[in-house]
């Protein structure tokens, strides 16, 4: 597996149950080699503007991601894991959402370590 590429893992619920579901590798991470990924929904009224993306039928990647219908790539639903709770990969997304996907959630992450704290 290699950074860009969509997978299938098991995912905790709010319920307590896991379900597969895919996910996007975001990146590969130091010193171990585990994967940070997120997740990708059928729920697209939890998109989250200018952060989470929509990937549709429509899009130049989206036959190449393995995805069957129009979902969210969430960048808030994200998750560490080793390569072993993966069931497999099922596609790749292009270079240039992957890089927009980094910058936004990188972005974000910036902004919040700016933010004064509150004691």
């Amino acid at each position: 597996m290699k950074e860009g590429d969509v997978v299938l893992t098991a995912f905790e619920q709010t319920d307590g149950k896991t379900k597969n579901r895919p996910a996007i590798v975001l990146r590969v991470m130091r010193p171990f080699g585990d994967y940070l990924i997120c997740g990708v929904s059928r729920q697209l009224r939890h998109r989250v503007a200018d952060f989470d993306e929509v990937i549709a039928p429509t899009d130049s990647d989206f036959a190449s991601s393995g995805l069957t219908s129009t979902l969210l790539i969430r960048l808030g639903f994200l998750a560490l894991l080793p390569a072993d709770e993966f069931l497999g990969d099922i596609g790749s997304i292009s270079p240039e959402r992957h890089s927009r996907l980094l910058r936004r959630l990188a972005r974000y992450l910036q902004e919040a370590a700016e933010e004064p704290t509150v004691a």
